[in-house]
């Protein structure tokens, strides 16, 4: 297929591909912003408007007939539309993973929907905003992040991953409410008065729209990113008015879904007005996509609106209705008008932001700038192939009909040229042989709809296809550091000194120089640095690594969190840069004095796989307190801790106890649900191994812990899964107890 590309304006100067301006010198303090100017080859700042199962046929731009979209259409003409985008994913997590870290879903962090715990980013899982940022542009995601767990102070909080700003939803299943009872703001939950008690005074569309809004005009004058995630228009079909689809003969639900389609249009425009009477519309690059293809979720039928347009499937399949996506990218003077076929995966937006912000990206990405091609070149790098990979238990009717009834099959798709192969797993098993997976084949140049499976024909093409989505998918992907990372071998007792590690990472393709780490620590905490902080050239690939001895004065206040920041600064080619992480360190409560339950002393820090570790409950189905009293085998325990796997509880015994006991394992509350919770669980003490339980089931029930802990200073209550199947882990420790000497 050759590439079609026609342009009225653009260039590599206008793009910002030239003469990139210097980014701040590296300080303290969060990063001062560098003025923007209006020369063609100013650093353009960057809208990216992700809209939540919008099909590629929803748009007017690309056939739709019935729901109106003026503004994006708008910008359809006169910027350019890519014809053959492809979202990374048929469904939201992993999808929205791919975009913001560039990496295809063979590689990336999150591959899958939220089951009974949420996905999450880890430090390491570098985003878009994270290298922006390190050039100095301020940044914000406004609207859904979709990553879990719901928590402040944590790595896969937006805040962690290169978002300054923040506000919406942190968790998948909160994005679902259109009339949420509360937001949240960077790290704070904003109760939403109007909504209180299940009313509807605030359309949470309406609020994110406002915040981005003001987000823009408050940085006008300095580069800024700005992630715009509304939810529209994702089930359920909520919106304050129908509009102009009020008289339609519909159902109330495709009503609800068409006047959604159109806010996001509206909201879509107002932004870019914005823009323009900041007059920086054409120092901005505003890119409109969709995480997926159209859902039929809540009463919507996506058919009625011919939702994928020519093409089969919708969302969760991985043919070209589920993933196949509108994409605009829109800069006056600086992109010119016209129409692209190129595959260009999502995957793309990382590397074509870094290009265009002057800013090095990570090389081990599966994504390719675009940069170029916005340009107008001819010669814009192009994939060998784009892949796919599902794993998903969802079903929807449509859905399942297109896939044969496979829909919760484990399933993965590549496409090279115009070859479509797609394949369904029976098992559950990656490794599954190839003979026993089932293969479809499609020549997207003359049948676009996948109509015609030929794949007996063409036994080379399908063993080269297979071949690389073999070599595509791996158990766990190994990244290259890049950037700022901090571990902190806390936590922190008043008086004594603890180890912080800082690491500076320069995983992209070109040397830096003047590389330095330095440590940010409460005041009147002391720092020294015990191994050398600076090098004059930090190699591509290579990291600078840096160790501190880090000692909280005596009169720090007990059970407290403290943030420790290290910045990695050097000179890149394009100009400076300036990386930042920080690790929260814990001072210890006070030790026991007495013999006491663990669910009635203060923890050091605790993780759980879902929702909070429950004090003297089961833990349930995510809210805090939600879960029964603990039980096994129908036997109640008054004290205890309930925790979800992966789980890691920390308390700090100081050397004052002398033994711990408990009975710990898979309780009724998750075996009452399924038989599928394994787990197993380990007491450590000071880093050794003190007891480990084997594998825990419903059936086998849970296991006496009796263990020797005099002397151990800090006890950790550990339960990992056993079976890498992480739904039902509900894990007690029932009458967790400490015996003091």
């Amino acid at each position: 297929m050759s590439t079609r590309r026609h342009f009225l304006v653009g260039s590599t100067a206008a793009l910002g591909l030239a003469a990139q301006p210097a980014a701040p010198e590296a300080h303290a303090a969060p990063p001062a912003a560098r003025t923007a100017t209006t020369s063609d080859t100013a650093t353009p700042n960057f809208v990216v408007i992700l809209a939540d199962d919008l099909g590629y046929g929803d748009l007017g731009a690309y056939g739709q007939k019935l729901i109106t979209t003026p503004r994006i259409d708008r910008l359809a003409a006169e910027g350019l539309r890519f014809t053959d985008a492809y979202s990374t994913a048929a469904v939201c997590a992993p999808s929205r993973c791919s975009l913001l870290t560039g990496l295809h879903t063979g590689h990336s962090a999150v591959r899958a929907n939220p089951g009974s715990t949420p996905g999450a980013l880890k430090a390491g899982d570098t985003t878009f905003a994270e290298v922006l940022r390190a050039r100095g542009y301020r940044t914000a995601l406004i609207g859904k992040w979709g990553f879990g767990p719901e928590e402040a102070d944590q790595p896969s909080h937006p805040n962690s991953r290169g978002f300054e700003e923040f506000y919406g939803y942190i968790d998948h299943g909160h994005a679902h409410e259109y009339y949420p009872q509360y937001l949240w703001h960077n790290g704070v939950k904003e109760t939403i008065a109007a909504n209180a008690g299940g009313a509807k005074g605030a359309y949470a569309p309406h609020l994110i729209e406002q915040r981005a809004l003001d987000f823009v005009a408050e940085h006008a004058a300095e580069p800024f990113l700005l992630f715009l995630a509304p939810t529209v228009p994702h089930a359920p079909s909520d919106i304050p008015d129908v509009g102009a689809y009020a008289s339609r003969s519909w159902t109330a639900q495709n009503k609800g879904h068409a006047a959604q389609i159109t806010s996001f249009d509206t909201l879509v425009g107002n932004l870019t007005d914005r823009l323009r009477a900041l007059g920086i519309d054409g120092s901005t690059v505003v890119l409109v996509t969709s995480d997926n293809g159209p859902h039929e979720e809540g009463g919507v039928n996506p058919d009625l609106f011919d939702a994928n347009g020519p093409l089969r499937g919708y969302k969760r399949n991985l043919y070209e209705g589920g993933i196949r996506v509108p994409l605009i990218a829109w800069s006056p003077g600086r992109i010119g008008a016209g129409t692209t076929d190129r595959p260009t995966s999502l995957t793309d937006v990382l590397p074509t932001l870094a290009e265009l912000g002057g800013a090095p990206a990570p090389t081990d990405i599966d994504g390719l700038s675009a940069a170029a091609l916005l340009a107008g070149s001819p010669d814009a790098a192009r994939h060998d192939h784009l892949y796919w990979y599902r794993d998903e238990r969802g079903v929807t009717s449509r859905a399942n009909t297109q896939d044969g009834g496979r829909a919760t099959w484990l399933a993965e798709a590549v496409r090279k040229d115009d070859w479509k192969a797609v394949r369904f797993a029976p098992v559950r098993d990656h490794a599954l042989p190839d003979a026993q997976w089932q293969l479809e084949l499609y020549d997207l140049a003359s049948d676009l709809g996948e109509q015609r499976n030929v794949a007996d024909a063409n036994p080379s093409v399908v063993a080269g296809l297979v071949a690389l989505m073999r070599s595509s998918w791996v158990e766990t992907y190994v990244r290259r550091p890049f950037g700022a990372m901090a571990h902190v071998q806390g936590p922190a007792v008043p008086g004594r000194a603890f180890t912080v590690t800082g690491t500076l990472g320069n995983g992209s393709g070109r040397p830096w120089t003047r590389a330095l780490l330095t440590l940010r620590a409460p005041a009147g905490w002391q720092v020294q640095a015990t191994t050398p902080a600076g090098q004059d050239l930090l190699a591509a690939g290579a990291a600078l690594t840096t160790t501190w001895r880090v000692t909280p004065p005596a009169t720090a206040a007990p059970g407290t969190r403290w943030p420790l920041t290290v910045d990695g600064t050097a000179e890149s080619q394009t100009g400076p840069l300036r990386f930042s992480a920080t690790e929260p360190v814990s001072t210890v409560p006070p030790a026991p004095v007495a013999d006491a339950y663990l669910s009635d002393l203060p923890w050091v820090s605790a993780t759980n796989g879902w929702g909070p570790v429950e004090i003297d409950r089961s833990n349930g189905r995510k809210a805090a307190g939600d879960g029964t009293p603990i039980s096994f085998g129908g036997v109640t325990y008054a004290k205890g801790l309930g925790v979800h796997a992966p789980s890691e509880i920390v308390y700090h015994l100081g050397g004052t106890a002398n033994r711990f006991t408990a009975r710990v394992g898979i309780d009724d509350f998750s075996t009452n649900q399924a038989a599928t919770g394994a787990t197993r669980a380990s007491v450590r003490g000071d880093g050794k191994v003190l007891f480990t339980s084997g594998k825990l089931t419903g059936a086998s029930g849970p296991v006496q812990v009796d263990v020797d802990v005099r002397g151990v200073r800090m006890l950790h209550l550990v339960v990992e899964d056993a079976n890498a199947n992480s739904a039902l882990d509900h894990t007690s420790w029932a009458l967790a107890r400490v015996t003091v000497l």
